[in-house]
């Protein structure tokens, strides 16, 4: 009984590690022009060069839950299959459509649809951080993106204004152009802090994940992430004004902008940070509540 059971399992095992291989191969035909695209974005574009990590993160996702795929019980569904034959057919019309964010959609739908055919919905619960997680290294589509940055011109520009009035300095602002004494600054796309604001997203999801098991604080640190980035922003663009009036147009360009911007990112994680232990005086977590009551107790004991 135990030597057929062993069999039995050792042929299923043969059998997914086949599939397995099956799929991989599949899924690279099909994908190798799209992810070597992808790739290449990651590479010209800084306002997604994060891609680059984000699928060593997801890994680690899927590494942190072994022990629970491994105990969740294998329902392969035919949901699956139809899951996979959509996320063909997205994939044929971003193809003939030349839609890139479709075709990269698609390596989602079709990841998570191998999943839910393979194993079934056990696994593809388990599974859906590092899934979805995946939807931060496609590049947001042109006409989106375009809709964003602009808007975040304009309040970077905006706050700007304001900063260097507090600070005493004479400005006109036009638009998305700050007018100094000496010169003008152009707040451009490249400065609009959607760039800050994507790396400052999936860095927030990543410190939410590690710091603290409540959802709602995840989702709190996410969200944060967001008015930190333009309020980060806003103060690069303050800055890049202030040393301009003082020291001329040269101090806004070269060195001191591109230093400038590393700065106020290490600036917008000390504020992330500075979030989360607000929230954690404020509704610390249980088990941390636990810990310091223990500890009170052992010192009064003691």
């Amino acid at each position: 009984m135990g030597f057929s059971h062993r069999l039995q399992t050792s042929q299923m095992d043969k059998k997914t590690i086949a599939a397995l291989v099956v799929l991989a191969v599949s899924f690279w035909y099909l994908y190798q022009n799209v992810i070597a695209k992808l790739v290449n974005d990651w590479s010209v574009d800084d306002n997604y060069s994060h891609g680059f990590l984000i699928i060593p993160i997801a890994l680690f996702f899927v590494w942190e839950r072994r022990n629970k795929l491994k105990q969740a019980e294998r329902m392969p569904s035919y949901m699956g299959l139809v899951v996979v034959i959509g996320s063909m057919a997205m994939l044929l019309a971003g193809i003939l459509g030349s839609e890139l964010f479709l075709t990269r959609v698609s390596i989602i739908g079709t990841i998570a649809g191998a999943v839910l055919f393979l194993c079934g919905w056990n696994h593809l619960r388990i599974l859906m951080l590092p899934i979805a997680f995946l939807i931060l290294m496609i590049p947001i589509p042109a006409i989106i993106f375009n809709q964003v940055a602009f808007p975040l011109q304009l309040l970077a520009s905006r706050f700007g204004e304001m900063s260097l009035m507090a600070c005493q300095v004479p400005v006109l602002r036009e638009g998305n152009v700050i007018n100094l004494a000496n010169t003008s600054l152009e707040v451009a796309e490249a400065c609009s802090g959607i760039r800050s604001l994507i790396s400052l997203l999936t860095l927030g999801i990543v410190y939410g994940y590690f710091t603290d098991s409540r959802l709602w604080v995840r989702l709190v640190l996410t969200i944060g992430t967001i008015p930190i980035a333009i309020a980060a922003n806003g103060i690069r663009v303050a800055g890049t004004g202030i040393a301009a009036h003082y020291y001329g147009a040269e101090a806004a360009q070269g060195f001191f902008h591109s230093f400038s911007g590393w700065i106020i990112f290490i600036a917008a994680f000390i504020m992330m940070f500075a979030l989360y232990r607000i929230i954690a005086l404020v509704a610390p977590a249980p088990g941390a509540a636990r810990k310091e009551l223990t500890e009170e107790v052992e010192l009064t004991t003691g």
